[in-house]
């Protein structure tokens, strides 16, 4: 295992997260909520008068920080993920309170509160779709591991499929640097009669047409994205697009996150997703030195024992594991 792309797979995700859109919106939730409150009148005054000029996240007389560029809640699970990976996954989730999640991890935490144990705790689930597994597979993929125990709490079907794609692709790309058999690899464990191994391969055929990451944005919102669902975190969505966007820009994070973070329906994983890819490709060293710092410190958004945390100090110490 390469420690230095165990590294880029770390800060690769965590630039991703930054870029999406949803960041602010989740970093905001370090303000008081009166904040928040206000931002959703000032969208509701948009929409009732017919108004162009449109909020953004702000921070009026509160501290400025949290609304720097940052990752948020996809870099937190991954840290979180890691440093807990040797635990039993139930009982690490169990122990978790005040935390800010994906709906599959709520009601996981909410069925695990009741006795309801995995695999029913992420099957009896309304997200049991959605990606937080693939997030947290990061660190399996990085340490070499099945992150199948993990993806069963809060996800299942094309939910724990994403997440078997995604560690079999960072598992590759750490162990080779080579793009095209990370994407092969998660190919392998996902069926094509499958939602998210259908939409795996319509996305990489697509973007190979287009033939680079940001001309192959507009084939994949025609191929994979339908406009239908409201939360931008569907498996059978983000995943394809990572695989597809990794491989477009040659496992080159540099072309692969921004190209992702054009495609706003999917905006709260792929960026991250297809960062954590390409950033295990390259390695460390390939990280452009303007993200260096933003990248790796945490802000505790979700995960408030997070705060200040440095995240590749945390992927080093899965590392130490590892060896």
């Amino acid at each position: 295992m390469s420690g230095d792309r165990i590294r880029g797979a770390f800060a690769g995700l965590a630039v991703g997260d930054a870029v999406g859109w949803p960041a602010g919106r989740h970093r905001s939730a370090l303000h008081a909520p009166w904040s928040r409150r206000l931002h959703r009148e000032l969208d509701a005054f948009a929409e009732e008068h017919r108004v162009t000029t449109l909020p953004v996240p702000f921070a009026l007389n509160q501290p400025v920080a949290p609304l720097r560029i940052g990752p948020s809640d996809d870099a937190e699970w991954l840290a979180w993920t890691a440093l807990t990976i040797d635990r039993p996954r139930a009982e690490a989730f169990g122990e978790l309170t005040d935390v800010r999640a994906r709906i599959s991890v709520a009601t996981a935490l909410d069925n695990l509160a009741k006795g309801i144990e995995p695999p029913a705790s992420g099957h009896d689930n309304p997200h049991h779709f959605d990606d937080a597994a693939a997030v947290r597979a990061v660190a399996y993929g990085a340490a070499g591991r099945d992150p199948t125990e993990d993806a069963q709490v809060t996800n299942a079907l094309d939910g724990v499929l994403g997440a078997r794609a995604m560690a079999a692709a960072v598992a590759e790309a750490v162990a080779s640097g080579q793009v095209g058999r990370a994407v092969e690899a998660a190919l392998a464990v996902l069926p094509p009669e499958t939602a998210i191994g259908h939409n795996a391969r319509a996305a990489l055929s697509a973007a190979r047409a287009a033939g680079d990451p940001f001309a192959a944005v507009p084939a994949l919102d025609a191929e994979v994205l339908d406009h239908v669902y409201s939360y931008a975190v569907g498996a059978a969505q983000t995943v394809p697009v990572a695989l597809a966007l990794a491989e477009a820009a040659g496992g080159e994070l540099a072309r692969a996150v921004p190209a992702a973070a054009c495609l706003a329906p999917v905006a709260d994983s792929a960026p991250a997703l297809t960062g954590a890819i390409a950033g295990a490709c390259g390695g460390y060293a390939a990280i452009p030195q303007g993200w260096l710092a933003s990248a790796r410190t945490l802000a505790g958004c979700c995960l408030p024992e997070l705060a200040g945390r440095d995240l590749i100090e945390i992927a080093d110490t899965l590392t130490k594991g590892i060896a």
